[in-house]
């Protein structure tokens, strides 16, 4: 009984079970307790289902766990919870096609709902279809979520990706403002998709490290600086005159960048 019980606890940092199973689950590890004589009522068959289905994604079975979500959308077509996640599944699982599919039911069902919007918008960045993701991640920002960072994040990817300078700039520091963690958290997946590839990491890099340099946080600055160095992006030392890194540019972590030769560039005696 432990055993289950602590499966379902680490399920629950990976995919938030929806409101009634939430209590029921609540109830019945409480009823052991002598202080708590209600007995909450056991958990619907739907509900298990669910979590079975999310048990298999936190193992990364993610067909299994699409058959098992499809099992559970036969009694609930229109929870756009549910549809949301066999979505997610469906691109872990790496069926893009069947992602738009499910992401597109679940923002019919609940027009509100914020995630399916951003995650048809990996979707169409994967795809490298970034004008298009632009517009989902911009309005799955127009909708009420509580995790607008990553938003912008993905939001940040797509503008750069496409060549828009200016506005991935714009997007990251929201983003950082928000979050100053969100580029250092792993990615993953859960109710909402996180981008994590670029089309150039090095100047990728150093546009992160002139975002957190604008905001005054020369670690950070600094971390992403030596990341654009070391991935071989030639201009990094442009930072030494760019208004952008005034506010760190003196800092010794900055400094150390520009005084520390990457073991790549060295030349062997």
């Amino acid at each position: 009984m432990k055993r289950v019980a602590l499966t379902a606890l680490l399920l629950l940092s990976f995919f938030p079970l929806n409101a009634a199973a939430q209590q029921n689950f609540a109830g019945q590890q409480q009823t052991g307790s002598t202080t708590n004589s209600t007995v909450q009522p056991a958990m619907t068959p739907l509900q298990l289902a669910e979590m079975r289905a999310d048990i298999l994604m936190a193992r990364k079975l993610y067909p299994e766990a699409v058959s098992s979500y499809e099992h559970v959308l036969k009694q609930e077509p229109k929870n756009a919870v549910l549809l949301n996640k066999t979505g997610v599944a469906c691109e872990v699982w790496g069926q893009n096609g069947c992602a738009e599919k499910y992401f597109k039911k679940a923002m019919k069902a609940d027009k509100q709902y914020a995630s399916p919007f951003n995650n048809l918008g990996t979707v169409e960045y994967v795809r490298k279809h970034y004008k298009n993701a632009i517009k989902w991640y911009s309005e799955s920002l127009q909708l009420h979520m509580d995790t607008p960072a990553t938003v912008y994040m993905n939001l940040g990817y797509a503008y750069f990706a496409d060549k828009q300078y200016p506005e991935a700039m714009s997007s990251f520091q929201q983003a950082i403002t928000i979050d100053p963690t969100v580029f250092q958290r792993p990615g993953g997946f859960g109710s909402i998709v996180e981008e994590r590839s670029t089309t150039d990491p090095g100047l990728f890099y150093f546009f992160v490290a002139r975002t957190y340099a604008q905001l005054g946080d020369a670690e950070r600055a600094a971390h992403y600086l030596k990341m654009a160095r070391d991935d071989g992006y030639k201009k990094y030392d442009s930072a030494k005159t760019d208004p952008a890194f005034s506010r760190v540019i003196s800092d010794p972590q900055v400094q150390r960048v520009f005084s520390t030769v990457p073991e790549l560039a060295r030349k062997p005696n």
